[in-house]
């Protein structure tokens, strides 16, 4: 029970049940079956293991030199070989469920995985650091269209409002670590933009996804636009506004982390709350 409690510390718990809990609601809301449903959601989960993991072995170097001690890894509380192990078992299992949900599902789900682990294994440390996150999070609607019995990739507007969603994530995730970033060679765009810029980056693009969430879901008649649309549409505005006043008046501090976070989630709710109407 030590090495488990271990492994899912390292596994990035709280990104890994929201992405998970995305999914579902996802899934819920596209209709699936029970089953596929259910194949969805653990495929999903075991994929964000696998990342979450990863990424924390191949960090434990710097992570011990910086003085982690919240870091499982770091610690030693579970041995390297053992992460990695753990860490390709939760990558086989997500890819073998994905398969019976179909080869284009277990394509989109293999592009999305094989992106972030691309992203653990050395883009976080260049100017591309962002692309991992364009790629996977874009794609990440189509998991629950192409999970249907008759697969199809979500409209163009559930592309860009992920890919705008992984893009803040990305940009204001790292917020809190830049200095230790830095200390130990990690210089990805966030890093080279700086805290300020990014969280301002960060809260207009998650207005540009909620525009065309709005207006996507609706078929680009406002009229047609439903009214808990408008309420995720209007709690992302004022969020992005508020981030960008502080970002402007004040020093960069955590604020600013959870202000682009929440706006992320309200725009990952929206983006659940159009419903059938993902399917392009």
């Amino acid at each position: 029970m030590r090495i488990v409690r271990a492994l899912w510390g390292s596994s990035h718990p709280g990104p890994t049940l929201v992405v998970t809990a995305l999914a579902l609601a996802l899934g819920l809301s596209s209709g699936l079956e029970a089953w596929r449903l259910a194949l969805l959601t653990v495929a999903v989960f075991a994929g964000q293991l696998s990342i979450g993991i990863s990424n924390d072995a191949l960090d434990a170097g710097r992570d011990r030199a910086v003085g982690r001690t919240d870091k499982p890894l770091a610690r030693g509380d579970v041995s390297l070989p053992a992460a990695w192990v753990a860490a390709s078992v939760c990558l086989t299992l997500a890819l073998v469920l994905s398969a019976p949900l179909g080869w284009r599902m277990l394509t989109a789900h293999a592009l999305t995985l094989g992106s972030a682990w691309a992203y653990n294994a050395g883009l976080k440390s260049t100017p591309l650091s962002i692309v991992p996150f364009l790629v996977s999070f874009g794609v990440f609607p189509s998991l629950a269209t192409l999970s249907a019995p008759e697969p199809a990739f979500a409209a163009g507007w559930a592309w860009i409002a992920g890919a705008v969603l992984g893009a803040a994530v990305h940009l204001t995730n790292v917020l809190p670590d830049l200095d230790d970033d830095e200390r130990t060679g990690v210089r990805g765009l966030p890093h080279r933009l700086g805290a300020r810029t990014s969280a301002v980056v960060a809260a207009l693009g998650v207005v540009a996804g909620a525009v065309a969430v709005l207006l996507g879901s609706a078929g680009g008649d406002l009229a047609a636009v439903s009214p808990i649309s408008w309420v995720f549409f209007s709690g992302v505005a004022l969020l992005a506004v508020a981030t960008v006043v502080r970002a402007v008046v004040r020093p960069p501090t955590r604020a600013l982390f959870r202000l682009v976070m929440l706006a992320a989630l309200l725009l990952a709710a929206q983006l659940v709350a159009s419903g059938g109407a993902l399917v392009a």
